[in-house]
């Protein structure tokens, strides 16, 4: 399997699985490609860097630091000793991709929490305002003359774009 950094116009950074890079290419090409957070498929390619295996048996390159050692470097660094798992202690994210992945995570528990009403959110929530339906937390799609009608009679909507990953697991 090859991981690549992939990358669309709106700076949204995420992995790919492939088993070749000529898997990346026909599905690029076809069009299956496409970013988790807005779904775009002008989709490229970033930098990534190669994973080597490593045989089991091979010897370490350094020799495992004591309990006593790993507190104190991880006194120094100023985290806790096993706080981040290693690929992360490696690899930090950068402030953009900790933010990406904080709203997609904060979308999933929307969508958790919430009923798909689609088309017929403005007028559920009209009901709901109203007292005809019980109260619910929905979400669902308004056209803008229907947000403003709902802001115009004092129904509070939010307005929120949830990324296309967030609808569904990819695992």
């Amino acid at each position: 399997m090859k991981v690549f950094n992939l990358r669309c116009p709106l700076g949204h950074v995420f992995e790919g699985w492939f088993a070749s890079d000529a898997a990346l290419e026909q599905q690029q090409s076809q069009g299956w490609l496409s970013c988790p957070m807005c779904n775009s498929h002008e989709i490229v390619k970033g930098l990534s860097a190669p994973h080597l295996a490593r045989k089991s048996n091979s010897i370490p390159a350094a020799a495992p630091a004591t309990p006593a050692s790993s507190a104190a470097a991880a006194a120094q660094s100023g985290s806790a000793p096993g706080s981040a798992p290693p690929s992360q202690a490696s690899h930090p994210l950068s402030d953009a991709q900790r933010l990406q992945q904080a709203w997609l995570e904060l979308s999933r528990q929307v969508i958790a929490n919430t009923d798909d009403v689609g088309s017929d959110f403005a007028d559920l929530a009209r009901q709901m305002h109203e007292g005809e339906v019980d109260v619910r937390p929905i979400r669902g799609t308004a056209t803008p003359q229907e947000q403003r009608a709902l802001a115009d009679d004092g129904i509070d909507v939010l307005p929120l774009l949830l990324p296309e990953a967030s609808k569904h697991r990819l695992q």
